[in-house]
């Protein structure tokens, strides 16, 4: 009797062992890649959705704007991430109607390493533009030191970093720069890589802000939580109304205050450089890229369910990571926007 007993018992338990490792097995993947601008959100809403939808992992690769539109493309992954939009053309050569999800704000910060200047430093327009083409070298030029006379600035060559790999932050941060500098404009243009007149590079949000950390009398661009994570200060920069603005979530929302008035439907909008005297110049979307017609409708549906969780909840916990929420009106665009995937 004790046998059958034994036998029953172990039957049973090598059943649910049997089963469980099905359930585990029958976990739905969901592969991106793309953007580290949104990394830090992303990573928390990936973690914080495991424990709404347990069957649901998310495995995302933060390589930069320019690898998630060449994997989304060439469609090895589901969706991509971008802080940079495809143009038209772009548009074109992508096998299926692509859309463009915006998911939060964020700011792209002017950090430095100056020794003995924590935050403060103030920069206009004219003169970041002169740093990262190469004309303007010293951190005590006169044109520098106007603007802050209150800093001791030294008498140091300024080291420029910029990223190394195709970036969408930098293609916020280059379009910023051609909207304020014609000379930009022509010479170096915008876009997620452009032949920069000088300085260094690193690879990704995370490399650049490496660079400034490590070395002395750098500047850099990055998003504003990485500058945060790496108590790195970041600039004032001076507005398209002559106000110095501070990033923050809310000179954030207020530059996209404006555009999200004329939100154009497939969300494809600049928002550098606009009108306020509240608003921080270089402010961008970020996109999520995912095609509307899924190949594997399972797993389609798992990425809507994501996606409609990130409008109602996500949207909560991106001011303390740094980001700016959608408009409420830009966030009834998206729903509208999600339904449409299928």
């Amino acid at each position: 009797m004790f046998n059958f007993v034994r036998n029953i018992f172990l039957t049973l338990s090598i059943t649910a062992i049997t089963a469980m490792a099905g359930q585990a097995s029958a976990a739905t993947l969901i592969n991106g890649a793309g953007a580290t601008f949104p990394y830090p959100l992303y990573s928390k809403w990936f973690t914080e959705y495991a424990k709404v939808d347990p069957s649901v992992k998310f495995n995302y690769q933060s390589i930069g704007s320019g690898g998630g539109i060449k994997q989304i493309t060439a469609q090895t992954v589901d969706f991509g991430a971008s802080d940079k939009f495809l143009n038209d053309d772009e548009l074109k050569r992508v096998p299926g109607k692509l859309l463009h999800i915006p998911t939060v704000m964020g700011a792209v910060v002017v950090t430095y390493n100056i020794p003995g200047i924590g935050k403060g430093l103030k920069l206009s327009s004219e003169n970041l533009t002169d740093i990262y083409l190469g004309k303007l070298n010293k951190w005590n030029d006169p044109r520098i030191v106007k603007d802050n006379p209150g800093l001791r600035l030294p008498a140091k060559a300024i080291i420029v970093v910029h990223r190394s790999d195709g970036s969408g932050t930098t293609s916020i941060f280059t379009d910023y720069l051609s909207s304020v500098s014609q000379q930009w404009g022509r010479k170096v243009g915008k876009g997620s890589s452009v032949k920069w007149p000088v300085g260094l590079g690193g690879k990704g949000n995370e490399g650049v802000a490496g660079q400034v950390k490590t070395t002395q009398y750098t500047i850099g661009y990055v998003e504003l939580a990485y500058a945060v994570e790496n108590k790195l200060p970041y600039a004032s920069l001076k507005n398209k109304s002559g106000v110095f603005v501070e990033p923050t979530i809310k000179s954030t929302s207020a530059a996209a205050a404006g555009a999200a008035k004329s939100m154009p439907a497939d969300f494809r909008v600049s928002l550098v450089n606009q009108p306020g005297k509240d608003s921080y110049p270089i402010v961008g979307f970020t996109w999520l890229l995912v095609y509307q017609d899924q190949k594997d409708k399972a797993k389609g549906k798992k990425l809507v369910e994501f996606l409609n969780w990130e409008l109602k909840h996500g949207q909560k916990m991106a001011e303390k990571i740094l980001y700016a929420p959608l408009p409420a009106n830009v966030a009834k665009m998206v729903e509208k926007t999600v339904k449409t995937i299928k």
